[in-house]
């Protein structure tokens, strides 16, 4: 049985410029809502080629990346699959750079920050359940692959390998990258 975890590919929507605190909310959103550029290179297209079953989240960059590996309508669309929310602020006029700002709260997030988001520990669950969901549909199907995104995978791949699954520690946090778990060494 495998499983192979991909991180969709680059969003259309671009975390540029400087932006007060209290347009965070418009910002993730719109992130959200967003589709992505370009396509998936041919080595990840060869690496991908034959999974029995495509999951994705219900966020539009999941769905494109997974239409984009050529697997359109047969994805199953999970929000269980989705990436987690960053934290954000409801108010206030700081400005600073996007980038900047989600260092920011992606480390107050780290300390237990979770307002307008979800929380670490709740991530972590969701995670868990992620999982026990990709190895039912693994022992159903054999090869799996989902489509997904940065930090969703990344938990999953730590509770794949804990359930005894081999792979990587980290399954990849650049656009396109990918990481196979195998219930068996090779």
């Amino acid at each position: 049985m495998r499983i192979t975890l991909i991180r969709h590919g680059k969003p259309a929507f671009e975390l540029r410029g400087n932006v007060p605190a209290n347009a965070l909310n418009e910002i993730v959103k719109s992130y959200d809502l967003s589709g992505i550029v370009g396509t998936p290179p041919k080595e990840v297209l060869s690496a991908v080629k034959g999974n029995h079953f495509v999951v994705c989240s219900h966020l539009l960059r999941s769905i494109e990346s997974a239409k984009s590996l050529g697997y359109g309508e047969e994805c199953i669309q999970e929000p269980l699959f989705r990436e987690t929310a960053i934290p954000h602020f409801n108010s206030g006029r700081i400005t600073l750079p996007i980038g900047v700002w989600v260092v920011i709260l992606r480390v107050l997030w780290l300390f237990g920050f979770s307002r307008n988001g979800e929380s670490l520990a709740n991530l972590k669950l969701r995670a868990r359940q992620a999982a026990v969901k990709l190895i039912q549909l693994a022992e159903e199907h054999q090869n799996v692959l989902l489509v997904g995104h940065g930090f969703i995978n990344h938990f999953i791949a730590k509770e794949l390998r804990k359930k005894g699954w081999f792979g990587p520690l980290k399954p990849g946090k650049e656009y396109w990258e990918y990481a196979i778990y195998e219930d068996k060494p090779k």
